[in-house]
Formats: structure tokens, C-alpha cells, sequence
């Protein structure tokens, strides 16, 4: 029996565009869907943007062991500022699976969102 390798990842493999398709934090309501492009800053730290429609929502994080964080924060359309905070797991080198709370969402529910590579690569 043979075992498999798992291959290992590093910040730098996350740096690109994927697209996004994700549930609020609520019982029930529409799906969104959009685009996440990740960055890394001077010190390898994690930029992060979305662009669900015509709303950005900018974060920054850090990524360690196959677990992508982020902080988020963006302004609603009454002004207002909502942070929150998103947790990714990699299943691979191009597909993110995670949950999302901000806070002012309904506490009893988590948010979720499914991220793919855009371009150029395999999907999973």
C-alpha cells in the first residue's frame, strides 16, 4: 500500500484571480457570485479583494497549513463600515472552500463561499 503525497503549498501559490460563488450570513436567500483576487504585500502577508457586482471589499491575511484567513471590511450603500472575518481551507493549489462572519450578521448562521482559479489552470 502506498502512501500518497500531499503537495505542499505556500503563500505564493494563492497569488491569482478565482471565482466565487457564495452564500450570506442568513437562513436562506440568494447566492452571490464574483470575483476574489489574492495578492501578497512586502512581507508575504495576504491582499485580498472581492467584487460581487459593483461592491469591493478589501482584506488582508495570512495563510499557514492549507488555512487561508482574512480580515475583510467594506462600506454599505447606507455608508456605514461592516468588518468581518473569512476562514478558506485549500483543498487544492486552485480551489478554496470557506465560511465568512461579519459583524453585524445574523449570529446563528455562517456565510460560505466556494472559490476556483480563474485561467490558465486545472480546476481542482
Amino acid at each position: 500500500m502506498s502512501a500518497i503525497k500531499k503537495q505542499v503549498m505556500t503563500v505564493q501559490d494563492l497569488a491569482g484571480s478565482y471565482a466565487v460563488e457564495g452564500s450570506n450570513q442568513e437562513e436562506s436567500g440568494p447566492s452571490y457570485h464574483g470575483i476574489l483576487t489574492l495578492s501578497l504585500d512586502e512581507n508575504n502577508r495576504i491582499i485580498a479583494q472581492w467584487t460581487i457586482g459593483d461592491h469591493i471589499q478589501n482584506g488582508t491575511g495570512f495563510f499557514k497549513d492549507r488555512i487561508l484567513v482574512i480580515n475583510f471590511n467594506y462600506e454599505s450603500d447606507d455608508h456605514k463600515i461592516y468588518k468581518g472575518v473569512a476562514v478558506y481551507r485549500c483543498i487544492s493549489l486552485n480551489t478554496l472552500d470557506g465560511f465568512w462572519s461579519e459583524k453585524y450578521g445574523n449570529p446563528l448562521y455562517l456565510g460560505s463561499e466556494r472559490c476556483v482559479r480563474m485561467g490558465g489552470g486545472f480546476l481542482n
